[in-house]
């Protein structure tokens, strides 16, 4: 891709953008969200066609004016919400459009057995005769890459593939790259998890407001210069530094359970204290976030908020009590993206902002405002629907109505996922912000860079149970809190 020019009413998207793929070479896409990758991807995917600039393929020239075009030069894009029909199975989604057929009629047997075939060579073992919707994430991507090869695509664009995979997911998804680079097929790889990209890219490419910055082999690239190529100034630190300032117990959890997801689980959460909760996926650590908001009943265990026990029957008993929860999942649970980001702010907060019976959308975008200035939402407008913002942008309007609604502790689930670098940043700098000002924050992260540079303590959970607790996390090493999430 040479020179590629992309405009949007009112946006210039792509500067006169360049990359070059080899033959059975992964290639690190990076940028901070709105740099243009996406858009790059889609030019290269047949579903923008670019103002000027030249895509050569196989050393062709190529017109890709449609996505079936892109994929008959060989290309499949691999988005981060994938593209399946998930009331089929997976063989039918692998052919779908180009079914093998016998006499005139679909030969499920032979599909069954070609997509049995796809999936032993990719180290996988899933029933072709599964429907997709019933599938686990890691199985759902799997098939995807399948379809891929099924096409017999030599260039696969993975689009953040690792979102919502474990640790042992993702070892076994980059495996699986190893060994289709080693088969001769390139990678296009999309991640805000610059670890994996060091882990799997050959070479890594830089977008940053719509231009390429920075290419470089991995080998000669540090973490601190692909930061600063993406973000554009320097990062003196990945987490930044705060002091602790401990006060009393404000949240103290004892002998909280429901079935088999939490069991027996007791901690105690400090004001100015930010306490992380590890473990690995499945291990409870949602599912007690869940209760202490109030959004799962418990079946036995006692909550005391400042020393009084409690009884949250449901979120609005928590919300008034000052207890929110930032969801993992902000875009199916934290937010309504249809709507404004200032109809999202002002959700939990309607009660302050009606006049008459109605709701005074003068004051409402007032008070929101001033949360723009101040936590650096980027919008031009707040009436602009939160389905248009970043990834950074959406987490701070969710920031934004707690904040409002002046919650005193804060549960974060996966505060930074799908986040770029710069966001996440600027999300550490909030929860710096928030214990400063006396906030407690319980702090649920799959990363263990994350969870250890911003806690102060942290309780590892394994199987619903709380399997030991970490007092000073400063100088925890990710192997120490990794055997406990182990049970080693």
């Amino acid at each position: 891709m040479k020179q590629i020019v992309k405009t949007f009413p009112g946006v210039k998207a792509l500067k006169g953008v360049s990359l070059k793929l080899k033959k059975g070479e992964a290639l690190g896409l990076v940028g901070e969200n709105g740099a243009g990758k996406s858009t790059l991807i889609k030019t290269l995917g047949g579903v923008h066609l670019p103002e000027s600039g030249e895509i050569r393929v196989g050393g062709q020239c190529v017109s890709l004016n449609t996505p079936s075009i892109s994929q008959s030069h060989g290309i499949a894009i691999i988005y981060q919400e994938f593209n399946l029909a998930t009331n089929l199975t997976s063989s039918e989604n692998l052919f779908l459009g180009k079914e093998v057929t016998r006499n005139g009629f679909i030969n499920h047997r032979r599909e069954e057995d070609l997509t049995r075939e796809l999936f032993y060579r990719l180290g996988m073992d899933i029933d072709p005769r599964a429907k997709c919707g019933d599938l686990t994430v890691a199985e759902q991507q799997t098939v995807e890459i399948a379809r891929a090869l099924a096409a017999d695509a030599q260039i696969i664009v993975m689009d953040e593939p690792t979102a919502a995979l474990s640790k042992q997911e993702v070892d076994k998804l980059l495996a699986i790259i190893e060994d289709l680079k080693r088969e001769g097929i390139s990678i296009i790889y999309i991640s805000h998890r610059l670890e994996e990209v060091f882990a799997i890219a050959d070479r890594i490419t830089v977008l940053r407001d719509g231009e390429s910055v920075g290419e470089s082999a991995t080998s000669d690239l540090s973490k601190n210069q692909l930061i600063e190529w993406m973000v554009g100034r320097p990062m003196e630190e990945e987490f930044p530094k705060r002091k602790v300032g401990r006060g009393p117990v404000c949240l103290k959890v004892e002998g909280l359970s429901r079935g088999c997801a939490v069991q027996d689980v007791s901690f105690e959460l400090h004001e100015g204290e930010v306490l992380g909760l590890a473990g690995l996926v499945g291990s409870g650590r949602t599912e007690t976030a869940r209760l202490l908001f109030g959004a799962d009943p418990a079946d036995s265990g006692s909550i005391f908020l400042k020393g009084a026990k409690i009884d949250l029957g449901n979120p609005r008993d928590s919300i008034k009590r000052g207890i929110c929860l930032l969801t993992e999942d902000r875009k199916e649970q934290g937010l309504i993206l249809i709507h404004s980001s200032v109809e999202n702010f002002g959700l939990p907060n309607l009660k302050e902002f009606q006049e008459n019976g109605f709701i005074s959308q003068g004051a409402e975008v007032e008070a929101f405002k001033g949360y723009v200035n101040s936590l650096k939402i980027r919008l031009s407008n707040p009436s602009r629907k939160v389905v248009e913002l970043s990834g950074g942008n959406q987490q701070k309007v969710v920031i934004a109505k707690w904040l409002h609604r002046n919650a005193d502790i804060f549960i974060f689930d996966e505060p930074t996922r799908g986040i770029d670098v710069g966001a996440k940043y600027e999300i550490y700098l909030l929860i710096n912000q928030l214990v400063k000002g006396g906030k407690s924050v319980l702090l649920i992260s799959s990363e263990l860079p994350e969870v250890i540079g911003m806690s102060d303590r942290i309780i590892v959970m394994k199987e619903g149970r709380i399997q030991g607790e970490v007092n000073d996390a400063q100088r925890a090493s990710q192997e120490e809190v990794l055997e406990l999430a182990l049970g080693e």
